[in-house]
């Protein structure tokens, strides 16, 4: 049976961690596993999850399995915080949501309802997107095509060119949009570029798929969400992927969730019946102890307002490192020729590096990023600026 398998590549992603760990330089700078780590290179523990998860120990009175469709009120609660409370009630005979593990999960099942749909169905993926993108669709069993998305020159969004990759694209194929803070790049779509996107998906009768998973990152809770709520309210039928690995650090617990939208007043009990058996043929029922942390502090007033007041405190120490390093970078005259670091939003951004210059500060300067020059800006921290800036400037003179 397994005689002919072959040992596969180390992941390049987690590849680096290994590396790094082993790495005994005391200098030495992780710019890569895309996750939040405050001062000390940790990743901690929320408050608000702490005290949510003291609140569930003593409330919660049996470990038996959840339903398919996820921890009770989970969904219910994300839909409201991203839909906003009125869309959700007005239309909710239009839409249904699945717990998922994680935002992978979310991606997955979606893109397998897709494939029940219409098997036939082509997703369009921005250039670049995440690693593991294609390789879900692939496994869907569904085709993919790039759409133009990044300028290089300008390290903002190319309108332009997406939406004339897009134009190539014929009825009922799938588009994966990247909400705010989510493209490798660190480039957003601005307002008028959502709305050029979902004019043209309506012209076309293209189907969007929103994935999203750094809500709260780039302005607030409220202003991240306002394009979706724009290609909700505005497109017949949608799918959107939720992750709360990021905004409630809980990465281990692969909370995320599915919301999709469908045309008709009858379409949201064909949409759960439809998840549910997708999910329960492929891992049965999701884990519940993320969701329902999530739960519990998005359902008390307490918990949620601590939990709003941490996220503004992450979201704004990102700012404050990109700042930094676009700073410290203008100081010495390089920050122009490696990108637009003060203009894009998130965790992340595409540094104008290539595969050898990047290997060359891995192995001279111990700072770790993937072979794209992709970098997880909260793996800097106001002490190793200066170093990660001269190191970068010294390797462009």
């Amino acid at each position: 049976m397994f005689t002919d398998l072959k040992p596969l590549p180390a992941d390049p992603i987690l590849g680096l961690s290994v590396l790094f760990q082993a790495d005994t330089n005391p200098r030495k700078v992780d710019l890569g596993v895309g996750i939040y780590k405050d001062d000390a290179g940790a990743t901690p523990i929320m408050g608000s999850i702490r005290s949510a998860y003291a609140a569930l120990a003593e409330s919660e009175a049996s470990k038996a399995y959840v339903s398919p469709m996820g921890w009770p009120g989970y969904t219910e609660a994300c839909m409201k915080m991203v839909l906003g409370e009125q869309f959700a009630a007005s239309n909710s005979d239009q839409l249904a949501a699945i717990q998922t593990p994680g935002g992978c999960g979310a991606l997955r099942l979606g893109f397998d309802l897709v494939a029940a749909s219409n098997p036939a169905t082509t997703v369009w993926v921005s250039d670049p997107t995440w690693a593991n993108h294609v390789p879900i669709i692939t496994a869907a069993g569904l085709p993919s095509k790039q759409y133009g998305y990044y300028d290089g020159e300008s390290g903002l969004v190319d309108i332009d060119a997406m939406l004339n990759s897009l134009k190539e694209a014929k009825a009922g194929d799938v588009v994966l949009l990247h909400a705010c803070c989510h493209n490798p790049t660190g480039a957003d779509l601005s307002s008028h570029g959502w709305q050029k996107a979902i004019e043209l998906m309506l012209e076309k009768g293209l189907f969007p798929f929103i994935d999203m998973a750094y809500h709260g990152f780039a302005t607030g809770l409220e202003d991240d969400v306002q394009e979706v709520r724009s290609a909700f309210a505005a497109i017949p039928e949608l799918l959107l992927s939720y992750s709360c690995s990021k905004n409630f650090g809980l990465y281990r617990e692969r909370a995320g969730a599915l919301i999709a939208k469908g045309a008709s007043d009858t379409a949201s009990p064909a949409l759960a019946t439809n998840m549910a058996k997708i999910a329960r043929q492929s891992y049965s029922m999701p884990p519940a102890h993320g969701a329902a942390l999530v739960t519990t502090v998005l359902n008390n007033p307490v918990l949620r307002s601590a939990w709003e007041a941490e996220l503004a405190s992450m979201r704004s120490r990102i700012i404050t490192l990109r700042r930094g390093l676009d700073s410290a970078l203008t100081t010495l005259g390089a920050a122009g020729r490696l990108g637009n670091i003060a203009n894009q939003n998130g965790m992340f951004s595409l540094l104008n590096l290539n595969p050898e210059q990047v290997l060359h500060l891995q192995k001279e300067c111990a700072i770790y990023m993937p072979g794209n020059g992709r970098i997880n800006i909260a793996g800097l921290t106001a002490d190793n600026i200066p170093y990660v800036a001269e190191s970068l400037n010294a390797l462009l003179n």
